[in-house]
Order: C-alpha cells, then structure tokens, then sequence
C-alpha cells in the first residue's frame, strides 16, 4: 500500500483537525475541573457520524474516509493507545500497593468481586440477546467481559482526580491508589485471557491453552525478573546516554517490543505496553522529571488523537440506549462503591474514609473505554453497549472527585497555621539533604507521646515510600504516628534548596512537616490540602524565602490575598544505617 499525495495531504490534515479539536476540547473541561479525556471524546462526537456525519457527511468523508486513510489512522490510534497504556502502567507503584498491606489488598480485593459477581451474574441470567451483545457472542465470554469492565477502575483518572483534590500523596490517597493498583493488575490480565478466549482475539498462531500460559508467563516475567532488569539498567542508561534522550528512546523500544509480543502470542498489544510500564514506572532510578515528559509527550499528541479517532466509530445518538445506560451505571455504581466502601470500613478505616476509598475508585474513565472498544472490535458488543459503557465510564469519572470531597468535610476546619508555633519555624535549614531536614524539623515539632527518633524513622520511611516534592518548591513530608496526642506541624525554609524530586525538577525551599496521630485521616489530608492551597502564590513563595522569624512568618501569611478561607532517596542508605543515623544524630 502506498498513499498518493492526495491521501497524505488528506491524512495530514485529519490528524491535524483531531488534534487541535482534543486539545481544545481537553482543555475546556479542565478549566472545569473535569479529566481531559471528556474534552477528547466530545471532539470525536462532533467530528464522527454523530454531528459532522449526521449534518455534513460529505466533510466527514473527505477528511476521514477517503481511499486509505481510515487504514493508517487505525494504524495511529493501535499506536496511540500502546503509548497511553505504557503511561497508565507507569502510575502502577507496585511497592505503594505492597506496603499498603492488608488494607489495601482487601479493599482493592472487595471492590472487585462485588461488581465482578454483578456483572457476571446479571449478563448469564439475562444474556448477551437483551444486554447489547455482539450478533454471535458466547454467553460466557460476554459475561466475563462484563464481570470485567465493571469491576476494573481507572488509576490515571483516580490519580488525577487525587491531584486535583490535593491528596494524592497523603495517607487515603495511597489506600485509594494501593487498591486501584491492584484493580488494574488483576482486571487486565483476567481481560487478556478473555481477549485469547474470542474468536477474533488473536491469529491463532497457538492454542488457547498455549496462549493463555504465554500470557500469564509474560505477566509473570515483567513483573519480577523484568521489572529487576529495567531498574538494574537505568542507573547505566542514564550514567552513558543522553538524559533524557536515552531513557526514552528505551522506554519507547521496550514498549513496542512489549506490545509487539502480546499482539503476535494471540492478546491485544496494549498489554504488553502496559506491562512494560508497570516494570518500568515502579523502578526507583526513574526520576519524576523523566516520568512527566514521557505523560507530556502521550498525553498531549498520542492520547488525543485516540480518544478522539472513539467518536469516529459510533454514532452516540443513533446507539443511544437508556435503559441500557441506566442498567450499566446503576450496576458498576452499586458494586464498586458498595464493594470498596463496606471492606475499607470493616477493615478498620472510620466511615467517612471508607466512603470516600469507594467513591474514588468508582471512577472507570479511559480504561472502560479502551476495554470497551477492544470487546466492540472483537464482536463481542455491540455500538449500543460500548456507547453505554461510555457514558459509564464519564459519569463516574465526572462524580468521583466532588463526592469524595462532600463526604470528607469538616465543618470547621482549623488552619495549619494553629499547629505552628515560635519554636517549630525555622527561617535557615542547615540540612542538606531531605533526611536531614525530616531529622532537624522533627524535635522542633512538638511531638508528643512518642519517641522523637522513631517519628523521624516514620516520616523517612514514608518519604522513601512516595517523595513528597509538589514542585512549586513545596515539600510536605508527613505521616501518621500511632501514639501521637496531637497533630503538630514544623515550617523550614532552605536557603539553598533540597531535592525531594518533585515533577518539576525543582529543589524544595518550604518543607512543611505535617505529623497527625494515625487515627485521624481527615485531619491530616485538610492539613495537607489547606498548606497546598496556602502556598500556591509564587510571591508569596518567594517572599516567604525572606522571612527571618516566626512573627514575620505569620505577618506574610495574614496578609497574603486569599488567605482567609481555606525523589527516591539521593543517597541509599540502608535502613540499619539509617536508623543508628537518626538515633545518634538526635542523641547529638
């Protein structure tokens, strides 16, 4: 096949107009605080056959369906999604979901075999005929797919909407992201066994057996011996190889590769892209600066021009089912709200915090959509349930993040400013590196109840855990310490600076520590929120590098507009070594 200078120009010129109209799009539904993948999938209904098709078909023809260029966009969008899969497998922190232990593992558990049984149950009692199957589906494929789709959450979105909440990094935010972790693993490799179970999953090189085994053995690999690999090779990439250059170009030609793989062995290519994120996000050698390109690079070309190529395919007006939308929003609500919200309770987190871990991981977003369209493609839906799981996928995800903070509220929350005192400011940080500041901040703080050195050891363990680098030269390490009487927060400023391996790559200059005793969740992601919010000003970050006392310090703070209302370690240190550190530095 070979385009004809018609084609090109015709080709150029589509991807041109799917660009612009995402990006445009994308970015009105952020200023309304919504995921920019709304943004995305609007521009492809306006340029599918749901408006343009419907009002100007002949323009839809002539920038999208002419000769081979619907061929070589398919060719754009396989590699568009690839590239999507890598990034929201590098969002996948094996570690964070390993330490979060017990309760991230049932809740993550819980909030999928609740509307896994829903959806499995209800699509075998009802059958594929009445619920939007494909001409010739299996029941028992179309069940699975079903048990799937309602059970997998949507971790860029559910991390997105923890950033924008500001709790991305605090102590329910890990619970949320531990379990949306572990929805993802679990979700897609169920899914990459159904996709090798539908007659049109694959090419039939092997036997379904063959494939499946190949397929769990590839999970298997990437997630121990080549996960090893990749952080083994990235100190030597980055020593040898332009930065970032050379970590791209790997992680580019490890994802294709990766792909290339699951594609020939009979499953979808976008789960080895995924897999060779997970491996190579989880890696501690990958600086956040270097993470942030790659999502800049696929989330503002790539990511687009799939989700807006979605609208191309289906008229959303014509395959609009209500009863089939209501079915599938009702049934995925009720079983991952109700399955997440009831374990985190039970496990012990107070009511309010289990509510919340079930409203965030109610969100579907780009996942349901990508699981959606897969099943489309393979026959195993038709147009009215993808359009249904659509819409599924944008109400939860427009939902998660205001019900989450309705149900969080404080009354009357006090600021964080009444935590600090004289004693716990400190205008001229002498550390020099992040453990040293956690170490000068900690006895200045006011903690009581608990020994000093082994809240210091908390706090260290928790920064290696998750950097608390916000960018904006804003740092807030903190934890939550059993036995601590009272939530109690120290102020620093660094003069030089401190790498806590922000996403801007930016030193941190305010290391605010926030301790908060470890039964209270609420408190500490308000303190939290109410500090980001505090500092958000960049004159009054920079002003505030001029404070030489704690008075000065509340004077800035009184004053400033708006105020009225509410990295891996640098250095590797051993956790022994780390220990008699702290211990002798506090005996000091």
């Amino acid at each position: 096949m070979k385009l004809s200078a018609d084609e090109i120009v015709r080709l150029l010129l589509a991807l041109a107009v799917l660009v612009a109209s995402a990006r445009l799009l994308g970015e009105i539904a952020r200023k309304f605080n919504q995921p920019a993948v709304i943004g995305e999938l609007l521009a492809g209904l306006l340029l599918g056959p749901t408006v343009l098709g419907r009002y100007a078909p002949e323009a839809m023809q002539f920038l999208f369906l002419t000769g081979h260029v619907p061929v070589v966009l398919d060719g754009f969008s396989t590699l568009a999604i690839c590239l999507f899969l890598l990034v929201a497998g590098m969002e996948v922190d094996l570690s964070t979901m390993f330490r979060q232990g017990k309760l991230a593992i049932g809740v993550g558990l819980s909030s999928m075999i609740l509307p896994f049984a829903l959806g499995f149950g209800l699509a075998g009692l009802i059958g594929p005929a009445w619920l939007g199957g494909g001409p010739n589906a299996d029941s028992l494929l179309f069940a699975l797919f079903m048990a799937v789709a309602l059970s997998i959450s949507a971790l860029p979105v559910i991390a997105k909407t923890l950033l924008d909440l500001d709790m991305y990094r605090s102590e329910l935010g890990m619970v949320i992201v531990a379990a949306a972790i572990f929805n993802d693993l679990v979700g897609w490799i169920i899914f990459a066994v159904v996709l090798s179970l539908m007659a049109g999953g694959g090419h039939h090189r092997f036997e379904i057996t063959q494939t499946i085994g190949l397929t769990l053995g590839f999970a298997a690999f990437m997630l121990t011996i080549g996960r090893w690999l990749i952080h083994w090779l990235l100190p030597w990439l980055q020593a040898h190889l332009s930065w970032p250059g050379g970590v791209l170009g790997v992680a580019m030609t490890l994802t294709l590769a990766g792909a290339a793989f699951t594609e020939w062995i009979g499953v979808h290519a976008i789960f080895g892209s995924f897999l060779v994120g997970v491996a190579l996000g989880d890696s501690h050698h990958l600086r956040e600066r270097t993470r942030s390109t790659i999502d800049q690079f696929v989330s503002f070309i790539f990511a687009p021009i799939f989700f807006a190529s979605i609208g191309l395919k289906v008229d959303f007006v014509g395959d609009f089912n209500g009863l089939l939308v209501a079915f599938v929003l009702i049934v995925s609500c009720v079983g991952k709200v109700m399955g997440a919200g009831y374990s985190a309770y039970k496990l012990g987190m107070p009511p309010k915090e289990a509510w919340a871990v079930g409203f965030g991981l109610n969100a579907r977003g780009a996942m349901e959509i990508i699981l959606g369209l897969l099943a489309l493609q393979a026959g195993l839906i038709n147009s009215q349930m993808f359009v249904a799981l659509v819409i599924m996928a944008l109400v939860t995800s427009m939902i998660a993040g205001p019900l989450m903070q309705r149900t969080l509220r404080r009354k009357k929350p006090k600021p964080f400013t009444d935590y600090v005192g004289a004693r716990s400011f400190i205008p001229d940080l002498k550390a020099s590196d992040r453990e040293a500041a956690i170490i000068e901040l900690v006895p200045v703080s006011g903690a009581q109840g608990v020994p000093l050195d082994e809240v210091a050891l908390e706090v260290i363990a928790r920064e290696r855990m998750t950097p608390t680098g916000l960018g904006m030269s804003l740092a807030l390490p903190h934890a939550r310490i059993e036995g601590l009487k009272a939530p109690q927060v120290a102020v620093g400023i660094s003069r030089q600076g401190l790498d806590f391996d922000a996403k801007d790559g930016e030193p941190a200059h305010i290391i605010v520590l926030i301790l908060t005793p470890a039964s209270d969740t609420t408190l500490s992601l308000e303190l939290y929120r109410e500090v980001v919010h505090r500092f958000k000003d960049p004159e009054l970050r920079e002003r505030l590098l001029k404070v030489r006392n704690y008075t000065e310090f509340l004077a800035l703070l009184a004053s400033a507009p708006g105020m009225k209302s509410a990295t891996h370690m640098t250095t590797m240190i051993s956790a022994p070594a780390m220990a008699t550190r702290v211990r002798s530095l506090f005996k000091e």
